[in-house]
């Protein structure tokens, strides 16, 4: 037990004293450190929220305690079970090179892709993300159309739909083509209602909507129609509608219906409103902010 209490005073001094000695002689390094915690703790954090709920957070967990076993045996000097957990340590990284070959090989042959930039936290240009989800939504779109699936599908942009999104089920899911057009299959679970999607994500579907109930409105239009309608006119959302009946899409904004819309329409009024229009107002509410400085200043001068 002596021997251990002096081993531990002894890294001590060699190493942690030692090191904040030479800290406080060349202060840069000081920040270096912080910036060595920071870039560690966030690749950790990074690598299991990546591997959570995978087989791959099992075996992270063994390879921990593994380390923990042999870094306690060293110190407690079981030298006879040190040497077998440093031996097993030593070649358990070249059986875990030769087992998750195909892994590793995906893992680096993602370096500089998407895929590796999203994990980094690096994601793609949001217009470019809206732009592709269009056309995804556009894809979905022909295919129900083509069958004569009646679907639902309501965009966010400006005014939050949290209250609507909390009366359907929760999907928080990337948009594809093949999702969409499944969810509105008839006669499953999630066919009925409308899909939201939020921060280009299907934030929920089977979504329940406020009907419009206007004396103007046709009366050959069916739910889905009265309902596109409804939302588009309580909020600046843009609404896809898929007729049921005739397997013609239409598109809602600003409590107006646009019937019939063919692809490359339906595709150029969605970037119009989720792309180009929002650009422009941002643009002005940025010009409006910079003359309110510019004002302000003048002002104080």
């Amino acid at each position: 037990m002596e021997s251990f209490k002096i081993d531990i005073t002894r890294f001590y001094e060699s190493n942690i004293l030692n090191y904040f000695e030479n800290l406080q002689e060349h202060p840069l390094n000081l920040f270096m450190l912080i910036l060595d915690v920071l870039i560690v703790a966030f690749l950790v954090i990074k690598l299991f929220k990546s591997i959570r709920h995978t087989r791959a957070s099992q075996l992270a967990k063994g390879i921990l305690i593994l380390v923990i076993i042999t870094w306690l045996s060293g110190i407690l000097h079981l030298y006879i079970f040190n040497t077998i957990m440093t031996a097993i340590m030593n070649w358990g990284v070249l059986a875990l090179m030769i087992i998750f070959q195909p892994e590793l090989r995906r893992g680096l042959e993602q370096l500089g892709t998407n895929q590796f930039s999203k994990f980094i936290g690096i994601d793609k240009n949001n217009e470019v993300k809206t732009k592709e989800n269009i056309y995804r939504i556009v894809i979905a779109a022909e295919e129900l159309a083509k069958t004569r699936t009646g679907a639902l599908i309501v965009i966010e942009r400006d005014i939050k739909l949290n209250d609507i999104i909390d009366t359907g089920i929760m999907i928080d899911s990337e948009i594809s083509p093949q999702l969409l057009v499944n969810i509105f299959v008839p006669k499953t679970p999630l066919h009925d209602g409308a899909v939201v999607i939020s921060d280009n994500k299907i934030a929920a579907a089977s979504c329940m909507l406020p009907l419009a109930d206007d004396k103007d409105i046709a009366r050959e239009l069916g739910t889905r129609h009265r309902a596109a309608i409804g939302i588009s006119k309580e909020t600046d959302s843009v609404v896809v509608v898929v007729s049921e009946e005739t397997g013609k899409i239409s598109i809602a904004k600003e409590g107006t219906l646009i019937a019939d819309v063919k692809e490359e329409t339906l595709k150029k009024i969605l970037i119009k409103y989720l792309i180009t229009i929002k650009d422009i107002e941002q643009e002005k509410k940025a010009k409006v902010t910079r003359f309110r400085k510019l004002y302000k200043s003048r002002k104080k001068e």
